[in-house]
């Protein structure tokens, strides 16, 4: 085995392998069981001359300096396990099963004739995922390393996300799967079935799905050509026919028959039902893909988005018809330059930087610098998509509260009023605007809060006006740094009065930075409070809600050395709790009850986006000891959460509790709860945060997250605990390392 007091053997098999290997076809490799060693007693005398006394032995099980192993009837011990332990029956063994948490094991050096016992509800509970795991593999009985059972909690979560999480999560578009990915499980028609829409200006992506459609009939492939011109009232007539959009696709030469042929690109999304590509989940997850050193799906997700700028104008909420009208929150720029900074060296590096800062400026001018969404009195931008009607992705009766008393005004039925609604046969202003901000609170994509319930497009939001700084300051390094300070601009990428070969400087963008800088400053600053807050544009006010997204201005370098650290030493204090930073603070959110239901973004929740951007705020800044102290409380609830609930890992957690922080009390659940057995995706932005996390910490503390040590039993014993000062002398900003 891998020790380095006994040294594993050219043929066995790494004990931390992935499943398919640890259980495929060449686990029949390992050592049989039959292979006894000498065992020693476990108090080992030494008499003169460094020779050992036999003592005698002080336990039933055989011990040894090889790693223990066990033989196992896979069938019969789980449902013993499960049986035994399993006390609520909901295939996992958590700490609120009341079972004995004890298991008895026959050692594979033993023939299975010595036993040795399985204690608590983290071993038990990967035994239960192991065995699981072996079952599918079709094992019937196997050798289980009990590595795999007792192995450091921080270790194995982080093994998890890197060899089978992101495995789990990953998705092409292509002939091979367009039976799956093509059927959208949103698609309420009468005749569901697999259907993609093809751009105008991917004629070879068009020819490629017909013939797919032609070769498997079975199918039922729907292939469409998309209108060339995209309006509110296209997107609606397209909800009678929903269907999957084409992305990025890529040459490759067919094994069968020695001729060019198209393939998907890999992408990762957000949990294991989808199949579409998402907009700001792909930037969080690429942060813990380049950590992992899969540069190369962060490049392909990149790569997607330059597709989906070029043909359908934005970066899409996700690649479905009835999201055309619809972006997300705007990160290519930072992860365009992530991902060329690790891939510099590589033939083309230079071509793809240049393709995403290209997309980033179309993207900027067509969708975040022009109407609706662009507000010309402060200067800043707003979320504010355009659509007619109610939203195509939810059922008409999830919105049943809102829209009964107008079917009744109307003396309609439900479904006869939406169709009425829908195609402007009946106007309801009030109803419009409910709508318009609906839509725009899931662009923000923070779907939902108080914060921006019925306002959010009218709001100049913080974090979106960040985001468009480091958009402009980027593009601005992007042409000084790489592309000699000027950057020629193609037809296709040319937008309003721009001509081809239209000429971009570092001095034009830097222009735009310090525009928005000023009107960040007069508009969202709160000197008093020392916090960026969201502004009004209609009602020409600074909003009240305190909001973790405060910390973007940190983010994107927007905030000045002094801002910085009056965000540091006020607003922080008002969103860390044990489990990191929470999204909103509880006052700004206010009571909630049965008329008042919690919303998923407020208090007391907190997400992977907010606590990843936050750590590198403050890092920026060269508050690193804050940013240790957060990622600490957040990896803790995390591997606490993992530890306790059968290798759980969710969307979003109770960042107040760190009893069951999984469980939520909001609309839409939580996602990543929903396994037997055993997890094997995770949630894709909250497996990022945890190996970005990690780099935030030094290897004691993630020894010690391995111990479950809370943060501040962690500080007290390495003498580093203290509280945030009320002022603290800014640090040098320290700007990214690309």
């Amino acid at each position: 085995m891998s020790s380095p007091l006994w040294p594993r053997s050219s043929n066995e098999i790494d004990p931390f392998s992935t499943p398919d290997i640890y259980y495929g076809h060449e686990a029949g490799y390992k050592s049989s069981p039959n292979n006894r060693v000498r065992t020693y007693s476990t108090h080992q005398g030494v008499i003169a001359g460094g020779t050992f006394e036999p003592q005698r032995r002080g336990s039933h099980d055989e011990t040894s300096m090889i790693p223990r192993r066990f033989l196992i009837h896979v069938e019969s011990t789980l449902a013993h396990l499960a049986k035994q332990e399993d006390t609520d029956n909901n295939w996992q063994i958590t700490v609120e099963d009341t079972g004995p948490k004890v298991l008895s094991l026959g050692t594979a050096g033993s023939g299975g004739y010595k036993r040795f016992d399985i204690r608590g509800t983290y071993m038990l509970s990967n035994l239960l995922q192991e065995l699981h795991l072996a079952k599918e593999h079709g094992r019937h009985q196997i050798i289980l390393d009990e590595s795999r059972l007792n192995e450091n909690p921080t270790n194995r979560l982080a093994r998890l996300i890197k060899d089978s999480f992101w495995t789990g999560l990953t998705r092409v578009i292509d002939g091979s799967v367009i039976e799956i990915a093509g059927k959208d499980p949103k698609d309420w028609t009468a005749d569901p079935r697999p259907r993609i829409y093809i751009p105008v200006g991917a004629p070879e992506q068009y020819e490629y799905y017909t013939k797919v459609a032609q070769d498997r009939p079975e199918i039922r492939l729907d292939v469409c050509w998309l209108p060339k011109k995209i309006t509110p009232e296209v997107v609606r007539d397209m909800n009678k026919k929903p269907g999957l959009l084409a992305v990025a696709m890529e040459e490759t030469i067919s094994p069968i028959t020695g001729q060019v042929a198209l393939k998907g690109k890999p992408f990762v999304v957000p949990g294991g039902r989808f199949n579409e590509l998402y907009g700001w989940d792909s930037y969080m997850e690429s942060l813990g893909l380049i950590a992992n050193g899969k540069v190369h799906l962060a490049k392909s997700m990149v790569e997607h988005f330059c597709f989906c700028i070029k043909h359908y104008g934005k970066i899409l909420n996700a690649t479905r018809s009835y999201y055309l009208g619809r972006s997300q929150p705007p990160f290519l720029t930072d992860m365009a330059m992530r991902v060329y900074n690790e891939i510099q060296r590589e033939p083309g590096a230079k071509d793809f930087l240049r393709t995403a800062i290209l997309a980033a400026i179309k993207e900027y001018n067509s969708v975040w610098m022009a109407v609706p969404r662009y507000d010309p009195v402060t200067g800043l931008s707003r979320y504010r998509p355009e659509g007619l009607g109610v939203p195509p992705e939810t059922e008409a009766t999830h919105f049943t509260h809102i829209l009964e008393p107008y079917a009744k005004k109307h003396s309609m039925t439900f479904e006869e009023f939406v169709q009425a609604y829908n195609y402007g046969k009946v106007v309801e202003p009030q109803l419009d605007e409910y709508f318009l901000h609906d839509r725009a609170v899931r662009e923000s994509g923070h779907d939902t809060s108080y914060r921006l319930e019925k306002v959010c497009a009218n709001l100049a939001t913080i974090d979106l006006n960040s985001l468009l700084y480091k958009y402009e300051t980027d593009i601005a390094k992007a042409i000084r740094i790489f592309f000699g300070d000027k950057l020629v601009v193609p037809e296709e990428y040319c937008v309003g009065d721009m001509v081809q070969n239209h000429v971009e400087t570092s001095s034009m963008w830097d222009r735009k930075a310090r525009r928005r800088k000023a009107a960040t400053d007069k508009y969202q600053w709160n000197e008093e409070k020392g916090m960026f807050f969201d502004y009004d544009t209609v009602k020409h006010e600074q909003c009240t809600y305190e909001t973790c997204t405060t910390f973007w201005a940190m983010w994107s370098g927007l905030a000045t050395p002094k801002q910085a650290s009056r965000l540091v030493s006020g607003a922080l204090p008002k969103f860390e709790v044990t489990g990191g930073l929470v999204s909103g603070t509880e006052e700004s959110r206010g009571e909630v009850g049965l008329e008042r239901p919690n919303r998923q973004w407020d208090y007391p929740y907190g997400w992977a986006p907010q606590q990843m951007l936050a750590w590198t705020a403050l890092d920026r800044y060269g508050y690193h000891e804050e940013v240790q102290r957060l990622a600490y409380r957040w990896l803790f609830m995390m591997t606490k959460a993992f530890v306790d609930y059968n290798g759980v890992v969710v969307e979003k957690y109770d960042v107040t509790a760190l009893s069951a922080p999984h469980r939520v009390d909001a609309e839409y659940g939580n996602q990543g709860l929903d396994f037997k057995g055993v997890a094997k995706e995770g949630f894709g932005w909250v497996n990022a945060s945890y190996v970005f996390g990690l780099q935030f910490t030094t290897a004691h503390m993630q020894r010690a997250l391995g111990t479950l040590t809370p943060w501040e039993q962690y500080a007290r014993a390495t003498d580093i605990f203290s509280p945030i000062p009320e002022s603290l002398t800014p640090p040098e900003v320290v700007t990214p390392p690309y």
